[in-house]
């Protein structure tokens, strides 16, 4: 059986100089990188997932804070709005040819990859390839997984305490052998990121490095 790369929401407006900048984004970015440099072919897939937004006045289900101050734990400022730079991956990510892209969070408060919508294309503004596996699994990112033969996930990215967290947690509710890679995340705070960490591993998440293979 094969395993899968989940690279969460390495965008913009998550990183340094965005919208709801998580510190140490612009590493992670470039850590991604590096580690699907050096780990070319070892995934069977590799993942790319994307908060994609409506625009205010749109609230996004109440994801977006329309009115009143965002709390920043279920309602957050405007952020990663379809089409807008801040939406694009973050310059600093390169991702494989056939990287599998899924947007999330389209009018809905969408945490979790396993939530969102696989197409054909990135979140940016150039076509992207995201080969057969998108293209024969309209019903998502689970089931497309378990098609190509996948068991296993790896996740990264960002944010530690909020997507990664609940993409991790969706995939292991979905049956596969998930594990975080908590060198390449970074969380938005240092209490959250505990409990987040916490919380995967008593869902029988494994927290690994990415020197670990």
């Amino acid at each position: 059986m094969g395993r899968a790369l989940v690279v969460v929401d390495v965008q913009n407006d998550f990183c340094e100089g965005g919208a709801l900048a998580v510190a140490g984004g612009a590493g992670v970015a470039e850590r991604v990188t590096d580690f699907l440099a050096r780990t070319a072919g070892a995934y069977d897939v590799v993942v790319a997932t994307a908060d994609w937004h409506e625009p205010l006045p749109h609230d996004n289900a109440g994801h977006f804070a329309v009115g009143a101050e965002p709390d920043y734990v279920s309602t957050w400022p405007e952020h990663c709005v379809r089409g807008t730079a801040g939406a694009a991956y973050h310059p600093a990510l390169r991702l494989p040819a056939g990287t599998v892209h899924v947007r999330k969070g389209q009018g809905r408060q969408d945490y979790s990859g396993f939530a969102g919508t696989l197409l054909p294309t990135d979140p940016g503004t150039e076509p992207a390839d995201a080969g057969a596996l998108a293209d024969a699994a309209p019903a998502g990112l689970a089931d497309a997984l378990r098609a190509a033969g996948v068991d296993g996930v790896d996740v990264v990215g960002l944010a530690t305490d909020h997507c990664v967290t609940a993409t991790a947690l969706d995939a292991r509710d979905a049956g596969f052998d998930v594990r975080v890679l908590t060198d390449l995340t970074a969380g938005v705070g240092v209490r959250t990121t505990i409990d987040a960490l916490t919380r995967l591993a008593a869902g029988g998440v494994t927290l690994t490095t990415s020197g670990v293979r």
